[in-house]
């Protein structure tokens, strides 16, 4: 939910875009949490359970790719800083009965500006990286529900979604 009245922090008085000064803002921890999952045929994700994937082990490939997209979040999105995160873990997990995998996300910092867009990267290039290794067998798969389910610190405080 927004404040009425919030105003976009990336665009100027003049409507021009801009990477947002954060110079005078005091340093907190900031930790963001976000989530989705890529859903898929089921019987593709019996071979990704069975490792008989021929790209290879698709959740470890996908685990190391979100951690590698959070560390490069600000060469993907123009106006995010780069940052020295702390800690970035990101988890993929079979759900059998929807026949998806289910992608979460969390990023660590002290610093500035918060971790939301390293969070929401991380889950979505992990994603992809699922769709990508599996595409020969199911070009049907659906990334879906990336969405911030928490974030803390900063002069906005904590969100947790609803």
């Amino acid at each position: 939910m927004t404040s009425p009245g919030a105003k976009l922090s990336h665009i100027d008085d003049a409507g021009r875009a801009r990477m947002v000064d954060v110079t005078a803002k005091d340093e907190t921890l900031r930790v963001a949490t976000a989530r989705g999952r890529i859903v898929m045929q089921p019987a593709t994700l019996r071979l990704l359970l069975a490792g008989e994937i021929a790209k290879g082990n698709v959740l470890t490939t996908a685990q190391v790719a979100g951690v590698m997209a959070a560390k490069k979040t600000h060469e993907l999105i123009p106006m995010c800083h780069p940052l020295l995160l702390t800690g970035i873990a990101v988890e993929l997990t079979p759900d059998e009965a929807a026949s998806a995998i289910e992608i979460s996300a969390t990023v660590r910092t002290t610093g500035k500006t918060g971790v939301e867009m390293e969070a929401l990267t991380a889950v979505t290039v992990a994603g992809l990286t699922v769709y990508d290794m599996c595409k020969a067998i199911d070009r049907g798969m659906r990334l879906e529900a990336v969405r911030l389910v928490a974030k803390s610190g900063g002069t906005s405080g904590d969100y947790v979604a609803e």
